[in-house]
């Protein structure tokens, strides 16, 4: 008989890629019944998993108190052998399952929350700290209950040092989806570079586009910018630079669309901005564009610098100074046969090390540890 376990999520798409394509998908095929709480429109089962829809809310305010007990009403009907929640809203429904269902329960921590908040615009700056500090107790006070927990970085790992069972498990790119991919022929008269993501401000959007002024080169440079833009109204912030005109805006592209978009250009760009909950994370574009064999140029963070000059797979660059992010394109353009070395350095770390074929045996491991332990 095949273990149920069900995934639950109030703030993420039915089809993240961590969650749907990542998680549910490899738990799938390796035999459990899977089950998913999230917004959607309607039940269905898709590639294996079963969707279990919840109403699609606007307000933040009704998301945050309405859909947690809809959901709690939803996995207690399913009475699975393993629920796994991914977002810390449901922290207290987690501890509700544990007290009134009988399986086993995962808190699957994203991001590092605490820290998050401090840089949310929609969030009141005088309210920010003390929202951080409620949060950082009530992880830390309620994860004792649960049966494990998963981190998607090291450094947030940190966070659950004193718990017994955490373990990351990192949001690395699937292998089989470049794999699948084959190159397309890239015009030589025109250097591309991609930006994939949340178009914000602390994102590096527009010291990226002021670069583009500053490339001085015989080559026409074309920027492809795919992602949303947050707040909306960054959007004519951004237009109104003079680099502006070197760029493409593609808006937000479906998981697929992305890993051909990829294939199509130079060179991959992340510049976030050195705030606290950037300087430690482990941005997935900067694996994909890895993966692709594209060179990167990113924010001289430590643990960035780590992966991309230790393995000679791109440059790294003050985030802030769009002179110098000119100055790694210019870089690129001018030494073309460099950079192509430093793509399939890049795409050989990721076959070696940052997939998530490697990872996602963790994932099985904790579950089979959880039902048999």
């Amino acid at each position: 008989m095949k273990a149920k376990v069900c995934h639950i999520t109030t703030v993420h798409s039915p089809f993240d890629v961590r969650i749907f394509h990542k998680e549910c998908k490899t738990l799938a095929k390796s035999g459990y019944e899977v089950y998913l709480i999230a917004q959607h429109d309607k039940e269905e089962i898709v590639d294996g998993i079963h969707l279990i829809p919840l109403p699609i809310v606007r307000s933040r305010i009704r998301r945050m108190i309405y859909l947690p007990i809809r959901a709690l009403k939803e996995a207690l009907k399913l009475k699975a052998n393993i629920y796994h929640f991914h977002d810390p809203e449901l922290i207290p429904i987690g501890v509700l399952l544990k007290v009134f269902a009988k399986g086993k329960v995962i808190y699957d921590v994203h991001e590092d929350v605490p820290k998050q908040i401090m840089s949310k615009y929609w969030i009141p700056k005088k309210l920010r700290g003390i929202i951080s500090f409620i949060v950082n107790l009530g992880e830390k006070k309620f994860s004792f209950l649960f049966d494990a927990i998963i981190t998607a970085t090291d450094d947030i790992l940190k966070n659950f040092s004193f718990y017994r069972n955490a373990i990351s498990i990192k949001n690395y790119p699937m292998l089989s989806k470049f794999l699948e991919v084959k190159g397309k022929e890239k015009k030589d008269d025109v250097f591309k570079i991609i930006y994939i993501g949340g178009l914000s401000k602390i994102r590096g959007i527009s010291e990226v586009v002021k670069a583009l002024e500053y490339v001085d080169s015989n080559k026409e440079v074309r920027l492809i910018l795919c992602g949303k833009f947050s707040p909306i109204e960054y959007e004519k912030e951004v237009r109104n630079l003079k680099g502006f005109e070197k760029v493409d805006y593609l808006g937000w592209l479906e998981p697929d669309e992305v890993v051909n978009k990829l294939v199509d250009v130079d060179a991959g760009i992340v510049c976030l901005h050195p705030i606290t909950n950037y300087v430690t994370a482990l941005p997935v574009k900067l694996f994909e564009y890895m993966a692709a064999g594209l060179p990167v140029i990113a924010s001289n963070f430590p643990l960035w610098r780590e992966i991309v000059e230790g393995n000679n797979c791109g440059i790294c660059v003050d985030p802030l100074n769009p002179k110098e992010i000119a100055e790694a394109i210019k870089y690129l353009i001018e030494h073309l046969d460099k950079a192509q070395k430093m793509g399939e350095n890049g795409k050989k770390a990721v076959l070696e090390k940052y997939n998530w074929e490697k990872e996602s045996e963790k994932l099985i491991k904790l579950y089979e540890d959880l039902l048999h332990g």
